[in-house]
């Protein structure tokens, strides 16, 4: 990706507000502070402040745009190949339409007046600009988190207008091609030594023209509306965890490309299971004497229940481990476990003839607890 001349005025570790030296984990911590802040659904009136902090992350947060955007603040206009001669490195090898892009938003030095990018004309911006990325949260049952499934998310934002179907044209009609520019976007005009282009003051570097522009957007393409979308959720998806939709986010400008959207999953509890990881947990109340004796107990898996075997002498909190019953697999990764910890219950009451009998098993016995070993997981 070339860099963006908007890099040399726009420092987004402040925007984010982070140093430069922030690592990268610290950066998505502070995208996602802010973004929860300033979301328009939360938030309503911080549309310009979310796009400004969801542009930051987009460079910020990928490791190869963030290198890019650094040496482009370091070596300054010298990352647009320097001029003939100077010590930037790129000698030879400056074009006055790199100047011209990197200066057009200071108020147009280049082209006659007609800006290097910045000028506004019909529609909106000049030239095409990627939407924001937006946040969504997504509430899921136990099942359906460990399962996968499809299901969908209401995106309140900037969305293709459905009158136009994001064309920007009034319905019966459609954009046109430039007669300017014959649909590049911009005017180039060679000089010799010199190259100089701008962007198209006619259609504003989309490259096609609107003569009758929809009534609800207003020619842009692009209204303000909730949506429905569709979200694919993988087998094992966890609470807290981030699923990128992409191209689902705000709409471009000016036939720029969408953002992404980045849908938080949340995940309810299982009135029967826990889980760790991609294992489950289950624990199964067991009789002193069953315990003590042995015994065969039935447990419940997320198919059908299987038979577990605890052996004679089987402390409580031990731990008992049915391989292949725990979180099914997305992929290439092995199914999760099922961890069956044995919760030994004692009788609160007894009646005299089980306390002597409780009270002769104890003489018999003469063990102390201190002797028992530590619970463990063991292979069911």
């Amino acid at each position: 990706m070339p860099p963006q001349r908007e890099w040399l005025e726009k420092n987004f570790y402040e925007v984010l507000g982070v140093p430069a030296t922030a690592t990268d984990q610290e950066i998505t911590r502070a995208f996602r502070k802010l973004a929860k802040q300033y979301h328009p659904d939360a938030n309503p009136g911080s549309e310009e402040k979310f796009k400004e902090i969801s542009a930051a992350h987009e460079v910020l947060g990928d490791p190869a745009k963030r290198k890019e955007y650094d040496d482009v603040r370091r070596l300054g206009p010298r990352s647009f190949g320097g001029f003939p001669g100077g010590g930037g490195g790129g000698g030879g090898s400056f074009r006055v339409e790199d100047l011209g892009d990197l200066l057009g938003g200071l108020g147009g030095m280049f082209g006659g007046g007609g800006g290097g990018g910045m000028r506004r004309t019909r529609g909106g911006t000049v030239g095409p600009r990627r939407g924001a990325d937006l946040e969504a949260e997504l509430h899921l049952s136990f099942e359906d988190a460990v399962r996968g499934a499809t299901t969908s998310v209401n995106v309140a934002g900037e969305g293709p207008c459905e009158t136009c179907s994001g064309t920007g044209a009034a319905p019966g009609s459609k954009p046109v091609t430039c007669n300017r520019c014959h649909g590049k976007g911009v005017q180039e005009d060679n000089q010799g030594l010199f190259a100089l282009s701008q962007v198209c003051p006619e259609c504003g570097g989309r490259g096609t023209t609107i003569d009758k522009p929809c009534p609800t957007c207003r020619g842009t393409g692009i209204s303000a509306r909730t949506r429905e979308v569709k979200v694919r959720i993988p087998a094992g998806v966890e609470g807290g965890q981030r699923i990128r939709v992409k191209g689902r986010g705000a709409s471009g400008r000016s036939n720029g490309p969408s953002g992404d959207l980045f849908v938080t999953v949340r995940v309810a509890a299982h009135p029967t299971f826990g889980r760790r990881g991609r294992n489950l947990t289950l624990a199964v109340p067991v009789t002193f004497s069953e315990a003590t004796l042995g015994t065969t107990v039935t447990v419940p898996t997320l198919d059908e229940a299987v038979t577990l075997r605890v052996p004679p002498g089987t402390p409580s909190g031990q731990t008992f481990r049915v391989r292949g019953r725990g979180v099914p697999s997305s992929g290439k990764k092995p199914a999760g476990d099922l961890l069956v910890s044995v919760d030994v219950t004692v009788p609160k009451e007894l009646t005299d003839e089980q306390r002597l009998a409780v009270e002769d098993l104890a003489r018999i016995l003469d063990e102390s607890p201190r002797s028992t070993p530590e619970p463990g997981v063991t292979d069911g």
